[in-house]
């Protein structure tokens, strides 16, 4: 049976599409029609709102926190065609990059596993991927797979950075031909 362990009221003020917890757990990206994103910190039990994030112009679709490791980081993707890269410095929140290379609606971000770099995969409804690569001072190289997806791109993901077959436990060490 599955059972409630606890409820975050967010405050959003319409229909709410992506909610991702950070690395550790103890912080929660949401993101909504109100083309809003807000993070709380849900330690214990609690919810305090940290940031109230306003930057797209349409509805907000996806979340995705890069690794600790980069810092406090968070991409957001939306219907406004944009993808925008947050990060916190010293408590605030502010916006560090804003992607605007797509033609249609941006549906999906997700991060590199941390062994790749600071790598953002970005899926578009104009068929095209990009991939944002954080080069440093502040600085990001864009790559763009036009015509990746003929009726557009509703998600991205990455493979775990293993080498393949890595993960099978082979009877008595036996290796694969």
């Amino acid at each position: 049976m599955v059972s409630v362990i606890n409820t975050v009221d967010t405050s959003h003020e319409d229909m709410i599409h992506d909610a991702q917890m950070d690395y550790y757990g103890t912080r929660l990206a949401t993101c909504s029609s109100d083309r809003s994103v807000k993070i709380f910190d849900v330690r214990n039990g609690g919810q305090i709102l940290i940031a109230d994030l306003r930057g797209h112009e349409g509805p907000v679709w996806q979340v995705a926190w890069a690794h600790p490791m980069y810092g406090n980081i968070l991409a957001s993707c939306s219907y406004d065609r944009k993808v925008i890269i947050w990060r916190e410095e010293n408590g605030t929140w502010e916006k560090s990059h804003e992607h605007a290379g797509h033609d249609s609606s941006v549906n999906s971000v997700c991060w590199a596993p941390h062994d790749y770099g600071l790598i953002l995969a970005c899926g578009s409804s104009d068929g095209a991927i990009s991939l944002l690569t954080y080069t440093g001072e502040g600085q990001w190289e864009v790559k763009k797979i036009n015509n990746a997806h003929t009726i557009g791109c509703n998600a991205v993901s990455w493979a775990p950075a293993v080498v393949p077959g890595s993960l099978i436990d082979h009877p008595s060490g036996q290796k694969p031909n």
